[in-house]
């Protein structure tokens, strides 16, 4: 990031008033493909997708010299079973079952690599049909669990990731993931955690992807409140269930190609199906730009968790505080811990900033690169966000006395470099 794109940015975030970019995206009909990585720069990226919130597909020349490409997929561009089996066949996997429904998920068990591949074998031989159901593994943290080989390189456009720069320090988790399944597999409509952007890429196969921006997902409640598990059902066209149909646009239809990747803006719901043997890898990731939509989101998710617990509000005690346990078990973070991924953040970014120190490490140990400018950036969305943290009545409620620095402390830092920063 240099100065003109920071100064380009801020604009853009004052221009908001404290909305969201995702409630100001424009209607498309198409979805723009990226041909070539010479180019196509990061201020491309960050100007016409990232800060717009808008979907994007890259070409297979963004991804051709990744291992990945190269080891798990045979000549003729299918899973290369015999390299996966000598190289993870005993990491135990998680593995969905897409055939049967659970709330609007699917239930997951959990098998050594070489079970599943096992099955996915079976399951070509039998004409894509097994009794055991279709089954698709799903959430794999290679990342996490191997260094065994380059799998991938990160791409410039999607290296200002604090999500899993956070998990990184704490040494603990990512949101790195890698899918893989026969001609069939899918996944439900949903949108991505913490309203996160999410980035994926198809290593061999090919994905149908059905987007639909946000807000529209409100079109397609049924009559009970509840969204949809698969958009392409023929359920979903009965008015006495789905009211305000009408009321939503078609949806954008991508079909991602062999080597291919795809943007997933933030807050933006999506479908997606597996036309062919499909080995995919997934990131989840969040920074400056979507800061405010997982806030919001988070104070969604609290607001729900209240009025499911509302009647006995005035009966049980620290009624806050369980609103709060109950948020962590259903979302996987609560008011506490987003104060602490904020503070994270922050204080890698102040570091920098004051001795010079790289704004953190991501993917497979490499820098960011990035730059002063970007970790300025960086500091004033926390900044902005941390401060309706701090104004809103459920924080205010928590006990803050063992945070180190406080809270206050913390932004007035933020601020102060903020001031400084402005002619950087």
């Amino acid at each position: 990031m240099d100065r003109q794109m920071r100064a380009f940015a801020e604009s853009h975030f004052r221009g908001l008033q404290g909305g969201l970019s995702s409630n100001v995206s424009p209607k498309l009909d198409h979805v723009d493909f990226i041909e070539n990585p010479d180019s196509f720069s990061y201020a491309d990226f960050f100007k016409g997708y990232l800060l717009p919130n808008l979907p994007c597909v890259f070409s297979s020349a963004f991804t051709e010299g990744w291992g990945s490409r190269r080891l798990w997929v045979t000549p003729s561009g299918k899973p290369n079973f015999d390299y996966l089996l000598q190289n993870y066949g005993d990491v135990v996997v998680p593995v969905a079952n897409c055939g049967v429904r659970e709330y609007n998920s699917n239930p997951k068990e959990h098998m050594p690599l070489k079970d599943y591949i096992s099955y996915w074998k079976e399951y070509i031989q039998g004409n894509y049909s097994s009794s055991r159901g279709c089954l698709y593994l799903k959430d794999w943290h290679l990342c996490r669990d191997s260094s065994a080989e380059s799998v991938f390189t990160l791409p410039i456009y999607f290296s200002s990731d604090w999500l899993n720069e956070y998990w990184d320090a704490l040494d603990v988790d990512d949101y790195r993931f890698i899918y893989m399944g026969p001609t069939g597999t899918w996944s439900p409509f949903h949108a991505d955690i913490f309203r996160s952007f999410s980035w994926s890429v198809n290593i061999c196969g090919r994905k149908k992807w059905f987007f639909f921006p946000p807000g529209q997902e409100e079109a397609l409640r049924d009559c009970h409140g509840g969204l949809p598990y698969d958009v392409t059902s023929p359920t979903l066209l009965d008015s006495r269930l789905h009211p305000v149909l009408n009321c939503c646009s078609p949806p954008l239809e991508v079909t991602q190609e062999a080597g291919e990747m795809v943007f997933v803006p933030s807050g933006w719901h999506h479908q997606v199906h597996n036309l062919e043997d499909t080995i995919s890898i997934n990131h989840n990731w969040v920074n400056g730009c979507n800061l405010a939509n997982m806030w919001h989101f988070l104070q969604q998710e609290l607001c729900a968790v209240q009025q499911e617990i509302i009647e006995w509000r005035d009966t049980m005690p620290d009624w806050h505080h369980h609103c709060q346990v109950i948020m962590r078990s259903c979302s996987g973070i609560n008011f506490e811990e987003f104060y602490h991924f904020l503070k994270v953040i922050a204080e890698r970014r102040l570091l920098f900033l004051a001795k010079g120190v790289g704004p953190g490490k991501v993917e497979c140990g490499k820098s960011t690169g990035l730059g002063p400018q970007q970790a300025a950036f960086d500091v004033s969305r926390i900044a902005e966000v941390l401060k309706s943290v701090l104004a809103h009545p459920d924080f205010q409620r928590m006990d803050t006395s063992t945070f180190s620095p406080q809270p206050e402390e913390l932004l007035q830092q933020l601020e102060e470099v903020v001031a400084a920063t402005t002619s950087l």
